[in-house]
């Protein structure tokens, strides 16, 4: 089966040859006409997957908990702009409002609460579910409308879903992957002309072997950049939590999901939700390059267990139903639990801040 956009790309790589894998991957999320976050919803049991605020309240409550203890490690400066950068559905920050508000009114007495989306849309289901805060909340298409002041941010799950450029190791050399098409017009990758910066791999010893992939992002880095500048200038911490490794290495990490399973990258472009892994390592060397202290940097399930995690369920669970108790329980084991279909390994939690403070859970930049 093949899609408008599948269409149109291939139009575009007939006239023109063959696009990037960035190219590809932006066209496939943010055309105006047939692009994924365009087109589709793709949160929660009827989208193409769950992100974490959607498996429990417990996971939004744990944020807020972090955001309440940098504000007071900070000195409790006020006012605040408490800023969110892709916010869903708004469920997060709707359950960290609900914990701020109770632990430290005056925090949420005097933090004006930023949505950054760019999607119309989604924009739309947040206003839903943030509605009863009335005038407090304010939405934002770009970084460059938020106002000054001492900032408190938060991303979940957003520089996934920023494009990357892959290259393919050859007997040449590291070649950037493209896409093309094959013998019957169907999209295939290829391998273009423009080579890798060298500098990228001066810390490896040995490389791999040819049909290797290494991964960057120019992308990523230039929102890292406008979050540690933003923090540089007026102070505060920034929480940044997605999928992908702590340490920065070789492999194909494109995917592509489609009604909760797995999905060819290039299968179905417009209909699927296409992500990478998040390369930490880089962000982080991004983030210390601009001037800001690494709090740490910590799988999501010790992130969480770290807040609090077990005793804030445990009290939710308390004198409820069994099968309450049992749904509460599998929502902990997702969010902090290892192996097939949890989070609590593969997503890493990366904070950081600007002057230095100390942060739990983290241990290290102390």
């Amino acid at each position: 089966m093949t899609t408008a956009l599948a269409e149109k790309i291939k139009a575009l790589i007939q006239t023109s040859g063959p696009i990037s894998v960035t190219d590809y991957f932006a066209l496939c999320l943010a055309d105006p006409q047939h692009g994924y976050y365009q087109t589709r919803n793709p949160f929660g049991s009827l989208g193409d997957f769950v992100t974490a605020p959607e498996v429990s309240q417990l996971f939004g409550e744990m944020i807020g908990v972090f955001v309440v203890h940098a504000w007071q490690n900070h000195g409790k400066p006020l006012p605040v702009c408490l800023v969110e950068v892709g916010p869903g559905r708004g469920t997060m920050m709707s359950d960290m409002l609900r914990v701020i508000a109770r632990v430290a009114p005056d925090l949420f007495e005097g933090a004006s609460v930023h949505l950054v989306e760019t999607s119309d849309r989604l924009q739309d289901v947040q206003k839903k579910t943030l509605e009863s805060y009335g005038d407090k909340v304010r939405w934002h298409k770009g970084f460059d409308e938020l106002p000054e002041g001492f900032t408190l941010l938060v991303a979940n799950e957003l520089f996934d879903a920023i494009p990357i450029r892959q290259f393919v190791k050859t007997p040449t050399g590291f070649r950037e992957r493209m896409v093309g098409l094959d013998a019957n017009d169907n999209l295939a990758f290829t391998v273009g002309v423009a080579t890798l910066d060298p500098d990228f791999l001066k810390d490896f010893e040995t490389l791999p072997a040819d049909g290797a992939i290494f991964e960057i992002s120019p992308a990523r880095l230039s929102v890292m950049q406008v979050i540690c500048e933003r923090i540089a200038a007026f102070g505060g911490t920034s929480l940044v939590i997605d999928y992908g490794h702590l340490t920065t290495g070789f492999g194909d990490t494109l995917q592509a999901v489609l009604a909760h399973e797995y999905d060819p990258p290039l299968a179905h472009p417009g209909m699927a939700d296409l992500t990478s892994h998040v390369d930490f390592e880089q962000l982080a060397r991004a983030a210390t390059a601009l001037g800001m202290q690494i709090n740490g940097l910590l799988p999501q399930g010790d992130f969480l267990k770290g807040l609090g995690l077990l005793e804030r369920a445990a009290a939710l669970a308390k004198e409820k139903p069994e099968d309450t108790q049992h749904e509460i329980a599998l929502a902990v084991d997702r969010l902090s639990g290892s192996g097939q279909g949890k989070m609590g390994e593969l997503f890493k939690v990366l904070a950081f801040s600007s002057p230095p403070v100390k942060l739990m859970p983290f241990r290290s930049g102390n």
